[in-house]
């Protein structure tokens, strides 16, 4: 009996101690958790951080973008160097340039090329490849011939008559834009055939035209074989209205665009000739064209050939009308030909410089899609 006293009595202290073991446990981890919970909204825990040793540099880069979209001018120097980096990123980190490019192609305007370039130069500026090769390719562009600054790549575009003609097109910017609309193409396609087509009549009477375009800045009127200032042929014109409204035509642009050329009087034939020859109001000579250029897309589109991003092949077809219009894998720029300042020119190629070059884009930017389907 008392053995088992005796025993009863140690298991009863070995539960106790463990009791207080656990006892002083629980309160020891609550302690702990009241504790770190008043570190860490005392903030002891934060990490305050610091400012980045390039923290001026980088407000550089943020503030560029802001500077280059408030900047109205291009500038052209600045420019020529930037491409210039690019071509040596590309050339030490292809993947950097890669990325850049496509960024840029992707962008909604958010940022520019500039900044891009601003950035990745953090990190390769003062490595003595990029920079040994940035200092000597600055060197070979300063050390070449500069050309006066008013000179323009595309040799017709040195000529007085050009100077004169970008006058006279912007005056009609309203009505182009209009007829654009209307016709579903781009407005820069139908003064890319204007062009060509003012171009060939004013080197082809030269004396004639030279004394309207020059000194008033108008453009030229055709009223004879060819009317209006894009020459449209009689029977093109009546060609282009048939195609508006016949759905089993191969030109056949859409139900939409049906009523686009409907006369308001019985005598058709006089009503076409009056509204392609009138002097002040040229919107139906851009209608016509508008129409051709589409319809003939169409053309080719049915046939299994998209030219939509072959505007030299869309200016040429143009200029020798929808019968020489035969679809095919590799159609051929050319046209009637123009000589400028001696140099013999395509219709096509003209327009084509022209759409390319920048010039007016201001006026008739380049849009996303050429035709609107």
């Amino acid at each position: 009996m008392i053995k088992i006293k005796r025993h009863f009595s140690s298991w009863k202290a070995f539960g106790k101690l463990c009791y207080n073991i656990l006892l002083y446990g629980f309160a020891l981890a609550g302690m702990a958790i009241i504790g770190a919970w008043g570190i860490y909204q005392l903030g002891w825990t934060k990490n305050k951080g610091a400012v980045d040793q390039n923290n001026r540099y980088l407000a550089q880069v943020s503030e560029l973008g802001t500077q280059n979209k408030k900047s109205k001018k291009i500038n052209s120097e600045k420019l020529s160097e930037e491409f210039l980096k690019l071509s040596l990123i590309s050339k030490l980190y292809p993947k950097n340039a890669d990325l850049i490019m496509q960024a840029i192609k992707t962008s909604e305007g958010g940022t520019d090329i500039s900044q891009m370039i601003a950035a990745c130069e953090l990190y390769i500026n003062n490595e003595a490849e990029y920079a040994n090769l940035f200092k000597r390719q600055k060197q070979i562009l300063a050390s070449s011939k500069t050309q006066t600054s008013d000179r323009h790549a595309i040799l017709w575009m040195n000529t007085p008559e050009w100077e004169a003609l970008k006058v006279a097109i912007v005056k009609d910017k309203d009505k182009i834009d209009s007829a654009a609309m209307v016709t579903g193409v781009e407005p820069r396609m139908i003064v890319s055939c204007l062009i060509g087509e003012q171009i060939r009549l004013f080197n082809s009477k030269r004396e004639t035209y030279k004394k309207y375009l020059g000194p008033v800045k108008v453009l030229s009127v055709q009223s004879q074989f060819s009317f209006g200032v894009n020459g449209i042929k009689d029977f093109t014109a009546a060609w282009v209205e048939r195609n508006l409204k016949n759905d089993t035509s191969v030109f056949y642009m859409g139900e939409k665009y049906e009523h686009i050329l409907d006369f308001k009087t019985a005598d058709h034939q006089t009503e076409r000739i009056d509204r392609l020859v009138d002097y002040r109001n040229h919107y139906y000579s851009y209608v016509y064209t508008g129409c051709i250029l589409h319809q003939t897309k169409k053309q080719w589109e049915r046939a299994g050939f998209d030219i939509s991003n072959r505007p030299e092949i869309l200016f040429t077809l143009f200029n020798i009308g929808f019968s020489e219009s035969h679809p095919s894998a590799n159609p051929q720029c050319g046209g009637s030909h123009i000589t400028v300042a001696d140099k013999v020119y395509t219709f096509g190629a003209i327009g084509f410089d022209f759409y390319y070059s920048g010039e007016l884009a201001e006026e008739f930017p380049y849009m996303d899609k050429r035709f609107a389907d």
